[in-house]
């Protein structure tokens, strides 16, 4: 009976929770510093959907640990609804799969709210390397093994790295960053040569001719950057594991909050004012039930981790 009393108190004190939901401004969580696309397109979310929920929503930059700062603060936040994380692939794969101990678990410690999309990456390299192309690059790497620097600041630009090393059997000095703003910032300077980067950080910087575009990690040639050949194309190696953003919850989000901020995402990612700044950004939105977001993840975890063991990056 004291059970059964006790169930029943926590699914009104639940569904309470839920029915005056956001009592409060409510925090979008992300793994990057300010000034690249995940902190872009989560701005211009966060906006549309303080419109819509009636809250503030704040964006809170925890960079770090690859994502692994961020991930641990929202997974270990009251489930009220007013703490979320908007993660890549880096938090929610290459630290689950590449740690002996990882410290979370991505299907069990957070629920899982919506797809919100996938990225887009350039391969570019700074003006003072002798390269038009992929083959020049890679030729240009061979006969100067270890001088160019990589910038490195995602599992995506980890995993890149491994597949450049083993398909080409280049030889370049992996450079470690918290984010993609520092490595963008690191290549104008010259303190880097090479990497792989969203257009928000690096389309302005390929028009003035600051950066060069070599590739795209896309299947088909991309609208902004039409006279750069997709990986394919340039020889690269193929790409299978997907590059994309998605929002969570702390495990243990009421079901009614979860459906209520799925809703008012998808709603805002549909907006023509959203979709066009973020387009700029080359970041596709793409939403989803919580559902189909928690069987991706599961698909994911798979993927990832057969794109790691062919690249020959075990867990340390």
């Amino acid at each position: 009976m004291r059970l059964w009393l006790a169930v029943l108190l926590a699914a009104s004190a639940s569904l309470a929770s839920a029915q005056g939901w956001p009592a409060k401004p409510i925090r979008i969580v992300l793994q990057f510093p300010p000034g690249g696309s995940t902190d872009v397109v989560a701005r211009v979310l966060g906006q549309a959907l303080s419109q819509s929920l009636g809250q503030p929503v704040i964006v809170e930059n925890k960079p770090g640990a690859d994502g692994a700062i961020a991930a641990e603060f929202v997974a270990r936040a009251e489930p009220d609804g007013h703490t979320f994380f908007l993660a890549s692939n880096t938090a929610m794969m290459q630290v689950p799969l590449l740690r002996k101990n990882p410290p979370y678990d991505p299907v069990k410690n957070f629920t899982g709210v919506s797809l919100v999309g996938r990225y887009v990456y350039v391969l570019v390299v700074a003006p003072s390397v002798p390269a038009k192309n992929v083959a020049e690059l890679i030729a240009h790497a061979r006969n100067n093994p270890g001088r160019l620097n990589y910038g490195s600041y995602s599992g995506v630009t980890q995993l890149m790295h491994a597949n450049l090393r083993l398909v080409s059997k280049v030889s370049m000095t992996v450079v470690p960053y918290k984010g993609e703003a520092p490595t963008i910032a690191d290549i104008l300077g010259g303190h880097v040569q090479v990497t792989f980067a969203t257009p928000t950080s690096t389309l302005a910087h390929i028009k003035d001719g600051k950066l060069r575009a070599l590739a795209t990690l896309l299947p088909a040639r991309f609208a902004l950057l039409p006279e750069v050949p997709t990986a394919a194309e340039a020889g690269l190696p193929p790409f299978t594991a997907g590059t994309w953003a998605a929002l969570f919850g702390p495990a243990r989000l009421p079901a009614e909050i979860v459906a209520r901020m799925n809703k008012e995402l998808n709603a805002v990612m549909q907006r023509p004012d959203v979709r066009e700044k973020i387009d700029r950004q080359g970041f596709e939105l793409a939403g989803s039930t919580p559902e189909e977001l928690n069987a991706f993840i599961r698909e994911q975890l798979v993927a990832w981790s057969r794109a790691f063991r062919e690249a020959g990056m075990n867990p340390e």
